[in-house]
């Protein structure tokens, strides 16, 4: 099969002819047809996270159908279409697992990273962690719902009942949530690299209260912030803009070192932290709320072999909303 492997951190992917995976006992092989390009596979290749094992195939926002199945694998049937997470596999036994933190498992494997993920013609999926795509979105739409989506979705519900929420970085997961948090009542106050006149109107074409530079402050004291730049002198001034008893809340797996900054920003209960990776809880609450709001997922598409075209494009800034990788 074609696929796009990374050999070396800071090397661009190299397109290679690879043997087709076989799925093992529980798992699923699937058929991609599109792959979300995420940040994360940026930070993967630009050597930002360290990765087990070279080659890896990256890509963890895979939608495809079931073509085959591992001995005992029940859950899906031949020709049905999944989504398949960061999330690959946890141990059940350490202590996260048992408490139910299974995205803090000591021991997890997480697609892309651990496993050979979708920029590539087949991946291999244990089928407890792979998750129903709701029929209403076409592949291209679906594929950013299974990290975009579902970080974001975490981030998102960690700000409990915060009426005013503040969006940091109005990428892929930001323009996902924004329109779920609107949809539900909530205020959406947009963050955009400075001078990006483009990422405002973006921002506010999908229904944001405001949409200003991140080194501004909001008109209005926020209730809560989500940060999905990974940018870390963006804690401070988030801190500084939401009310005593505010949260912000860290939703990027990597982010630049945050500066030291006055007491006074923390004073007043407010709280700092961080969401780390996904359980399938999440994937399953996340996709029952896609079903009822039409998330109107904003994809730029680009082919298998434009892999290393879309990560720079992605690392540029060159586009509003996901990258995706379209193989059908």
């Amino acid at each position: 099969m074609r696929a796009m492997q990374l050999f070396a951190p800071r090397t661009p992917l190299a397109a290679n002819e690879i043997a087709e995976p076989t799925p093992g006992a529980g798992e699923i092989l699937v058929a991609v047809c599109a792959c979300g390009v995420c940040r994360t596979d940026l930070h993967i290749a630009d050597g930002e996270l360290a990765v087990p094992r070279l080659p890896i195939v990256p890509g963890h926002e895979i939608v495809g159908r079931v073509v085959a199945r591992g001995e005992g694998a029940r859950r899906f049937e031949v020709g049905e279409r999944v989504g398949i997470p960061w999330l690959a596999w946890t141990c059940g036994t350490c202590e996260a697992c048992r408490r139910g933190q299974e995205n803090l498992c000591e021991n997890a494997r997480f697609t892309g990273l651990h496993r050979d993920g979708g920029y590539a013609e087949r991946a291999v999926a244990d089928e407890r962690f792979a998750v129903a795509i709701p029929p209403s979105y076409t592949d291209a739409e679906a594929a950013p719902l299974l990290c975009a989506g579902l970080i974001g979705y975490r981030a998102y519900a960690m700000t409990g009942e915060a009426a005013r929420i503040g969006i940091y970085g109005f990428g892929a997961a930001a323009h996902v949530i924004a329109q779920v948090a609107i949809a539900q009542g909530r205020e959406i106050y947009a963050f955009t690299r400075p001078g990006d006149a483009m990422g405002r109107d973006f921002a506010l074409g999908l229904g944001c209260r405001w949409a200003g530079d991140s080194n501004r402050p909001p008109p209005v004291a926020l209730d809560a912030a989500i940060l999905f730049a990974p940018v870390g002198s963006l804690v401070p001034a988030a801190l500084a803009a939401t009310r005593p008893g505010g949260i912000v809340v860290c939703a990027g797996i990597h982010m630049s070192d945050i500066p030291s900054f006055p007491y006074s920003l923390v004073w007043g209960e407010r709280c700092v932290r961080s969401v780390a990776n996904l359980t399938r809880s999440d994937a399953q609450s996340f996709m029952r709320i896609a079903a009822q709001i039409p998330i109107r997922a904003t994809v730029h598409g680009y082919s298998l072999a434009e892999a290393n075209r879309a990560l720079d494009d992605l690392r540029r800034g060159a586009f509003e909303g996901a990258a995706v990788l379209v193989l059908t």
